[in-house]
């Protein structure tokens, strides 16, 4: 199976899968020197792991699988400092219930990509979806911490910030950052969230899912990131967070309401500084990328995600006899489940995006002085 690794000079690779032994990666490019704290990625597992709410309120989206998401750093790291050689981990599976899978080895679940692994490869693991689990995402957050702490070297005014701003059919009518971590559904607007946790409750209950919005603000961005025609910043952007699996879109900006504007209304239009030293842009509808190419102003993105398609309600699917053949059958899915996936999948966005903005400043630094 390729499709393992992403990025150029910060470049990763994970392995592992949701029932297996251990999750895992291998960070490559790190420069030598730089100071890595443990406990930052620690921490940043910990927002992603399953069974978390914010303050201990009652979350009504993530599953209730318990799972302590501790790091074991292999190689890499000697006395808090990169060696500038692979940084390896290993992040170990302690809370798996396989069995609530075993109606599903020759069973497909809707929405999941039971189907499409075994119609490529004519085998799979079916326990909790094997590579194609959203458990996998674990050693991106790790890895993006890395580079999170890789960029704050080198640029310490960058911040990367993600947050929920619409689930189960309910947005958010203010952006305070300081709520984000206050609430279960980490959106900027407690008032919001509490409606939305709400929401999502009562589908818990019924048997169903939800799916939402999330946006990301990146600050502190400097002029010049991302490279021309194939590797522009917006189109690397895009290829790591779309790999995230519950991930079904992506705009950047004013993204597809700059379709029904004008040139004249969707132009960021410019002026100098007062000491004519910097170009500020008086709006913002290109998302803070020109040309593929970072112009200073804050990234902005949003990105679509899809509900969790592990349903407590019967549906329709398909089941494949030991001779091969597929036939009609119904399927109720067992087990613990995320209802909605908003929550969890905010450190997994940002860690994509550090990991993308790692990779573009190192080749960045590579071309020019």
């Amino acid at each position: 199976m390729s499709g393992n690794t992403f990025g150029k000079l910060f470049k990763i690779t994970t392995f592992g899968e949701s029932h297996g032994t251990a999750l895992g990666g291998v960070i490559d490019g790190v420069p030598a020197g730089i100071e890595i704290d443990q406990t930052k990625i620690q921490a940043a597992l910990d927002r992603r792991r399953p069974g978390q709410s914010a303050g201990g309120q009652f979350n009504a989206s993530v599953t209730a699988r318990k799972e302590a998401d501790k790091i074991e750093i292999l190689s890499g790291i000697f006395e808090g400092k990169s060696e500038g050689t692979s940084i390896g981990f290993m992040i170990r599976n302690e809370s798996q219930h396989s069995k609530d899978y075993s109606n599903l080895a020759a069973t497909f679940r809707p929405g999941h990509a039971d189907l499409s692994y075994f119609l490529k490869y004519g085998f799979r693991d079916y326990r909790g979806g094997g590579r194609s689990s959203g458990r996998e995402t674990a050693a991106r957050v790790a890895a993006g911490e890395v580079a999170r702490q890789v960029l704050e070297h080198f640029l310490p005014e960058i911040k990367i910030t993600a947050y929920t701003q619409r689930a189960a059919g309910i947005s958010i009518t203010k952006t305070d950052f300081s709520q984000i971590e206050q609430n279960p559904l980490r959106a900027p607007d407690n008032d919001a969230a509490a409606k939305m946790n709400e929401k999502i409750e009562e589908l818990r209950k019924n048997g169903d899912s939800a799916g939402g919005i999330i946006a990301c603000r990146v600050t502190g961005v400097p002029a010049g990131l991302g490279e021309c025609v194939f590797d522009k910043l917006d189109a690397l952007l895009a290829h790591g967070v779309l790999s995230i699996g519950a991930v079904k879109g992506i705009e950047f900006g004013a993204g597809f309401e700059a379709c029904d504007l004008t040139g004249s209304q969707n132009n960021d239009q410019m002026r100098a500084s007062e000491d004519g030293k910097k170009v500020n842009f008086l709006t913002d509808n290109a998302g803070g990328i020109l040309g593929g190419i970072s112009s200073g102003s804050d990234i902005f993105f949003r990105v679509a995600v899809k509900p969790v398609p592990s349903i407590f309600k019967e549906q329709k699917t398909v089941s494949l006899s030991s001779e091969g053949k597929f036939s009609d059958t119904d399927l109720k899915i067992e087990g613990r489940h995320d209802v909605c996936l908003c929550p969890r999948i905010v450190p997994v966005i940002e860690a994509m995006t550090a990991v993308t903005l790692c990779d573009l400043f190192l080749q960045d630094k590579a071309v020019r002085p």
